[in-house]
């Protein structure tokens, strides 16, 4: 079944229908959901979604656009809440200057993200990492922490198959989701072309970037089977191979 390795179930946008929704996810042919921590408040939602839903499972960790939430006290409690049973990756944190610019708030993504990898490190959990318009320095903090070692995804890849190449290498997972639907979406159509299917993990980041023909429309793991076979036409592979191997692929790296 469809493994769905980065969700926001515990965002306000599903207030309304979201026990509904997740009650809909085995028939859809959706077996397991990641959800995805962004701030602190979200840590708890999120793990509050992972007790209740026996198929659901928690990422926890501050996202570079909320890293001024943090403090040191905050990156402890942080560390205690990554020991829960069903915890099993640091994320999503990274770095995003599409919306800041200045750079003291840069410098503070940086630092909280190398402290937030260094987590990683001490609890032996893979990551996720977001990055936007931040290619350069969020591959030069990664590489200055020795983030290779870690192993984990970069999430919602959008870079160039030349920065693909390079984290292949590291042995790193790519999520890849309802983008690779869009019409000017070439860029990353090449990048995912040169990616193997054992290095693809799939995504929705709903409720956000849903998958052409629900484009501007609110997002849910429903939609992954656009995705599949977007993927499937662009390996040349069958549709139930994209399953198969994508989900094989997050179990190992999530340790499921």
């Amino acid at each position: 079944m469809i493994f769905e390795s980065h969700a926001h179930y515990d965002d306000e946008a599903f207030d309304a229908d979201r026990e509904e929704l997740l009650s809909s996810m085995a028939g859809a042919g959706v077996g397991t959901v990641l959800n995805v921590a962004a701030d602190l408040k979200s840590v708890e939602t999120t793990l509050e979604l992972a007790k209740k839903w026996p198929f659901v499972y928690a990422a926890l960790g501050v996202h570079p656009s909320s890293a001024g939430e943090l403090t040191e006290e905050s990156l402890e409690w942080l560390r205690k809440k990554l020991t829960a049973e069903k915890a099993v990756a640091v994320g999503e944190i990274g770095l995003d200057y599409y919306w800041d610019r200045e750079e003291e708030v840069r410098d503070r993504q940086k630092y909280w993200f190398a402290r937030q990898l260094n987590l990683a490190r001490e609890t032996g959990l893979p990551v996720i990492v977001h990055s936007r318009d931040a290619a350069k320095d969020t591959l030069d903090v990664m590489e200055a922490e020795r983030a290779l070692e870690l192993g984990g995804v970069m999430h919602c890849f959008s870079y160039t198959k030349e920065t693909a190449a390079k984290i292949l290498g590291w042995g790193w997972y790519f999520g890849i989701g309802g983008v690779l639907t869009f019409k000017n979406a070439r860029k990353l159509r090449e990048a995912v072309e040169t990616i193997p299917l054992e290095s693809i993990l799939l995504e929705t980041d709903c409720p956000y970037l849903a998958p052409e023909p629900n484009r501007g429309k609110r997002n849910d793991s429903r939609n992954l089977p656009y995705v599949v076979s977007a993927l499937a036409q662009l390996k040349g592979v069958s549709e139930e191979e994209v399953i198969g191997i994508t989900e094989r692929n997050a179990k190992r790296l999530f340790r499921i």
